[in-house]
């Protein structure tokens, strides 16, 4: 460790792309992760031989995040969720072609359906009319019909596990959408989102990276310029560059006077999309033609993920039911009821098919994400107060929702760092000419 200069802290998705571009590139780099397994919020865990991620968890095809890990090498196995897709509306579930021609639908809203669609695909998402107002805005200004506006809310909130509509900016949430009706866009990760993390930790050490566990930071010593690390257990670590891939909040209680920087502004106005989680596995599904179930007059979402994955699940099937939580406060027993209740209309019986189960009432589905009271809509990668500082995390968004905000953070400040290197070493070499 004395020989590290360089030190990542947080096994997660974004510390371990950070840790790979750094040590493909030669550098000297150690990834400090407090926990004693790698992988923060993608870690999977077995529970009665079923694989439980932290929730229903996807990789959209094409995405940052795709893309980084397969530039990276990783080969990313699994299969899309059925397009066999339900409804949940008046604690009734629909299939959703009968639901669209059945009463609940009328004539003009399939019309507006249409031609909502058809704009969803030619609009730009960076445009500055899309991108400066809010969903609801949006939705309220070029959806007239009430049933319409509730399918893409719902499709909003499943695409990007956020239900703010009055704070969510518009430009992300309408091409992730967009992004979920390609073809196969959706992937379910065989052998759970660990095996992600698996592939990430052993491309990272290949390359050169040391990777600790149990190995907590309890302080970013700096004089304006990062100086050294120290850990939970007493030592310290001589570094001069770091990049903390942790929540915004671990980040600034680590920084001394952290109060003067950037840091306070975006801890300040970050905003966390919050889910409450039922995670179960069932001997059999008391229903196995509902595979995807989209809440609509509820914010809630039901999926099958062993049914494209089945290693997921020795016996059965591992389903979530997800509950997106608004802004406010939250009950979790409350919260537990409805996704039970959501359980009763979906799977009928299923109390008696129960393999496993895992309750997670307030699970952080992102640590932030592209909102209209963010004041610097670009935090990071380098914190300008202190020379040698980056941040990283799903939080560290620059348009990028979720995982793939994760990956290219991780990406972005790997990148500046190299680049200021580079540049601190042409200075040294022309002061040295100089000289």
């Amino acid at each position: 460790m004395t020989n590290a200069k360089i030190a990542v802290i947080g096994g997660g998705i974004a510390g371990l792309v950070a840790a790979c571009e750094l040590a493909k590139e030669g550098k000297p780099v150690v990834v400090l992760e407090k926990a004693a397994q790698y992988g923060g919020r993608a870690m999977t865990v077995q529970k009665n031989g079923a694989l439980f991620n932290l929730g229903g968890h996807a990789l959209y095809r094409g995405g940052e995040a795709d893309r980084i890990f397969r530039e990276l090498g990783l080969e990313l196995k699994g299969g899309s969720p059925s397009r066999n897709v339900s409804v949940l509306w008046n604690n009734q579930v629909f299939s959703l072609p009968r639901f669209l021609f059945g009463r609940n639908f009328t004539w003009p809203g399939r019309i507006e359906l249409m031609r909502s669609l058809a704009k969803l695909a030619r609009i730009d998402p960076h445009a500055e009319d899309i991108a400066s107002v809010n969903v609801r805005t949006w939705i309220e200004q070029h959806i007239r019909e009430p049933m319409v506006r509730n399918l893409f809310y719902a499709l909003i909130r499943t695409s990007t596990f956020t239900n703010a509509p009055d704070l969510q900016c518009a430009g992300p949430a309408l091409g992730q959408i967009r992004r979920t009706f390609q073809n196969n866009a959706v992937l379910y990760v065989e052998g759970g989102w660990q095996s992600i993390v698996d592939q990430l930790k052993e491309k990272a050490i290949r390359a050169g990276a040391q990777l600790l566990h149990s190995a907590g930071v309890v302080a970013i010593e700096h004089d304006g310029a990062v100086r050294k690390l120290r850990l939970s257990d007493g030592a310290e670590l001589e570094v001069g560059r770091v990049i903390a891939a942790v929540p915004p909040a671990e980040t600034f209680r680590l920084v001394r006077d952290a109060d003067r920087t950037s840091l306070r502004l975006w801890k300040d106005q970050a905003r966390p999309a919050m889910v409450a989680c039922l995670d179960l596995c069932l001997k059999r599904l008391p229903k196995p033609r509902h595979k995807v179930v989209l809440g609509l007059d509820e914010p809630v979402f039901f999926s099958n993920q062993s049914g494209p994955t089945p290693s997921l699940a020795r016996d059965g099937s591992v389903i979530h039911v997800v509950k997106y939580h608004g802004v406010g406060d939250h009950d979790p027993k409350k919260d537990e009821a409805m996704l039970e209740r959501v359980m009763d209309i979906v799977q009928p019986g299923w109390r008696k098919e129960i393999v496993a189960r895992r309750y997670l009432p307030n699970m952080t589905a992102a640590g932030d994400y592209m909102h209209m009271g963010r004041q610097d809509r670009t935090p990071g990668p380098a914190v300008p107060e202190i020379r040698g500082l980056y941040v990283a995390g799903d939080w560290v968004s620059h348009g990028e929702l979720l995982v793939d905000s994760a990956a290219a953070s991780g990406r972005r400040a790997a990148q500046q760092l190299l680049n200021d290197l580079r540049i601190e070493n042409r200075l040294s070499q022309l002061s040295g000419l100089a000289g």
